[in-house]
């Protein structure tokens, strides 16, 4: 547990030290976080908790806020638990966030079980005051916003209409996907038809153009569920595509005021293993819509992870919006009664097509599905599912996770133009606070992925799930959310790879290059005019070529950090080392006392090697000696740090501490001037409190620069070391004592 929470405090500090992060708490303590809508227009992030909705800046979230007060009425809170429904769930957690039009928003909460919808003013951008909640146009929230807070849920807003995916009742057993609000019919899937959705996780959803024929329009929802068709057991849980037209008005004879394009197909993200058995991740946990220069053609990005009772394990995959028209524009699955297995349909489909909309782009005889002949609404009824799964980009995931290190939770993508091509940067959210900064490069000789992790940030100071992401290309920003609180984090910060080009080549970082100087933001052709000069190489990483003939790289190599550490004999110490970037191997090496030659460091169960450093569980004298952190990286070798470890022998540490105080101290704890160390650049005892650690080291600090160190006492030592006592009560009472500070005989054990 220590060393983790060194390992945060340290990542912690980092951000923070480079004023790359800023954080909003709630002032009422908890935020109760469930949904964030970032608005460019509006500059401001909007975010809903629990009984409150805020508004933050999106230049500094932790400053400039304003917040709405929405709870629930007392009555409705207490027919909630009247209901039986704990007092925490009957409060109302705002879960729909939608910019309705340029000075409103469209907001629903749960409001204990009982939801409520409304608008919140929020004015134009000059009318930087402006947030305030329209109670004048409360309207029922069902069918809109789910009744449970935890409930799974999703939705979209086009021209006025929203799209959702919810449970639809108290209890959570309807499952629906609706249509609400706007002037067209409200309309839904059909109740209890397990063939549309089987206990459905929703996901995401988002509208795609097909075309520039807005009324081919349709909106795209993904979800998983149990799914019918599995062959292997009836509890099999697949990822599904699911689409319905925007301008779907149900039928006119039968499914009316039920979707008539509603059509689902089944979304595969596996590693091909031997004999042509997958490895199948079926339970998606996100899902990002990458949009391009195109709007008709999206990158869609999946988050999943694996059912499978063996492992547990992660992995996304990317598939493009052509392969998804694809499977519903192909051959329906078919099954004709209980006993037979599902099958491609091969009868005749009729005309028009089911699943199509009433657009001109598919012929125009229809002004509306009301208008389709009966034959093509029953048989949009019963063929709800298409036969061909959809694949992802190379068949295969763009990254795997299965080291059981992090629960993956939310994936941001960042599309980049570097020296050497284009790179989608992924932002992975984790259960403990951490985001991953990823890329993955594609090699087509061999058709496998390389993994590059380029950093590490842990966002938060407690290590909570991260439960939402957006992101900002514009403002190169990733707005992180937890349960208590929404972070800030910019997506680079170059200098901190190092002064040397070899180090910054090294990074791959494709937001970063040197540019003769030092290594900073990289901008494409065009938008560096001043600094011509760019090293950058994200495939390869190939620093002794792109940094031939800098006389930067040889000096920035040859420094290596110099350290000494104290050690106590029989107790625990990490000597600490991390490289510049996250692909590089390290090594270390040791170099005992009058020995000229050094050798590996043998790792076993006393002596670990970890992420942070070299762990010493149980500390010998033989351990005394030079360690060198070495690292190597594409044929580079660099000694980033040398550290001299002393190792204390525990006898000469209980006598110190067990020694008579007011007698013995002016011979056992010299001041500065009189330090037996050498070289020494601050009080003897800085370095030993250093080492053994405790939580108020300031107070025993100045306590010890004011009982041993001053000149008055300086000239006492001289005159009548024995007779020496303390200058009042108070420090003799607040002395040092052994039982106190004694470091734990194995920090990791304690």
């Amino acid at each position: 547990i220590c060393w983790v929470l060194i390992m945060h405090t340290g990542c912690i500090s980092e951000l923070w030290d480079l004023n790359r992060t800023s954080v909003f708490h709630s002032p009422s303590g908890y935020l109760g976080l469930h949904t964030m809508l970032l608005d460019e227009y509006q500059e401001r992030l909007f975010v809903g908790g629990r009984d409150l909705v805020y508004s933050l800046s999106l230049d500094r979230v932790s400053e400039n806020y304003r917040q709405i007060h929405w709870p629930s009425t007392p009555r409705q809170a207490e027919e909630c638990t009247i209901k039986g429904r704990d007092a925490d769930e009957c409060a109302n957690y705002i879960r729909v966030l939608h910019r309705y039009n340029r000075t409103h928003l469209l907001a629903c909460g749960t409001g204990a079980f009982d939801p409520l919808c409304t608008f919140i003013r929020v004015g134009h951008p000059s009318e930087d005051y402006l947030f305030q909640l329209e109670w004048h146009k409360f309207e029922r929230g069902r069918g809109r916003c789910p009744f449970d807070p935890s409930s799974s849920f999703i939705s979209t807003l086009i021209g006025g209409e929203l799209f959702a995916g919810l449970y639809n009742d108290y209890w959570g057993r309807d499952a629906a996907v609706l249509r609400t609000m706007g002037r067209m019919p409200h309309i839904r899937t059909e109740p209890d038809d397990e063939r549309l959705l089987k206990e459905p996780k929703f996901v995401g959803s988002y509208m795609i153009p097909d075309n520039e024929d807005r009324d081919d329009n349709k909106v795209y929802f993904f979800f998983t569920e149990k799914a019918l068709e599995a062959e292997t057991g009836a509890h099999a849980i697949y990822a599904r595509v699911g689409r319905v037209c925007v301008n779907d008005m149900g039928g006119q004879r039968m499914l009316v005021n039920k979707w008539s394009t509603f059509l689902k197909t089944r979304l595969i993200c596996s590693v091909p293993g031997m004999n042509g058995i997958d490895t199948h991740f079926d339970e998606l946990e996100d899902v990002f819509l990458l949009q391009t220069r195109d709007n008709k053609n999206p990158v869609i990005f999946g988050l999943f992870n694996t059912t499978s009772n063996i492992f547990r394990g992660y992995a996304i995959c990317v598939y493009h919006i052509a392969s998804i028209r694809a499977a519903f524009n192909g051959p329906y699955a078919h099954k004709e009664g209980p006993e037979y297995h599902w099958s491609l349909y091969e009868g005749k489909v009729p005309y028009p097509r089911p699943g199509s909309c009433a657009s001109k782009v598919n012929g125009g005889l229809y002004g509306s599905t009301k208008d389709y002949p009966d034959e093509a609404v029953r048989f949009a009824r019963s063929h709800p599912l298409m036969y061909q799964p959809i694949k992802p980009v190379h068949k295969r995931p763009i990254l795997v996770k299965t080291d059981g290190k992090y629960k993956l939770k939310q994936i941001a993508v960042d599309r980049v133009e570097a020296e050497d091509g284009q790179y989608d940067v992924l932002f992975i959210g984790t259960d403990n606070g951490i985001v991953l900064k990823v890329i993955t490069i594609y090699n087509q000789d061999t058709e496998s992925m390389e993994e590059v992790i380029l950093e590490e940030m842990q966002v938060f100071k407690v290590p909570v799930p991260i439960i939402s992401m957006e992101i900002s290309s514009k403002r190169q920003q990733l707005y992180v959310g937890s349960e208590s609180a929404v972070a800030q984090v910019k997506f680079h910060q170059c200098d901190m790879y190092g002064t040397a080009c070899a180090d910054c080549c090294l990074a791959r970082d494709p937001y970063c290059a040197w540019d003769g100087i030092s290594c900073s933001r990289y901008y494409p052709t065009g938008m560096q005019a001043k600094r011509r000069f760019r090293r950058q190489d994200v495939r390869h990483g190939n620093a002794a070529q792109q940094c031939f003939g800098q006389q930067l790289i040889g000096e920035a190599l040859e420094k290596t950090e110099e350290r000494i550490v104290y050690g106590i004999e029989y107790n625990s110490t990490l000597l600490e080392c991390t490289p510049r970037t996250l692909q590089a191997k390290v090594i270390w090496f040791v170099q005992r006392a009058h020995e000229a030659r050094k050798e590996e460091v043998k790792t076993d169960d006393r002596i670990i090697k970890m992420d942070l450093g070299l762990l010493f569980l149980r500390l010998h004298r033989l351990d005394a000696g030079t360690y060198f952190c070495q690292t190597v990286e594409h044929s580079i070798v660099h000694i980033v740090r040398k550290i001299t470890l002393e190792v204390v022998e525990e006898g000469r540490v209980d006598e110190m501490f067990n020694k008579d105080y007011e007698e013995d101290i002016p011979h056992k704890m010299p001041c500065p001037a009189q330090s037996s160390i050498p070289q020494a650049s601050k009080p003897w005892y800085k370095e030993f409190l250093q080492l053994i650690g405790y939580s108020n080291f300031q107070r025993v600090e100045e306590y010890c620069e004011k009982v041993w160190c001053t000149d008055k006492r300086r000239k006492k030592l001289k005159m009548s070391p024995s007779k020496w006592k303390y200058a009042n009560p108070q420090e003799k009472k607040a002395r040092i004592r052994p039982e106190h500070y004694r470091l734990p005989r194995n920090v990791v054990d304690s």
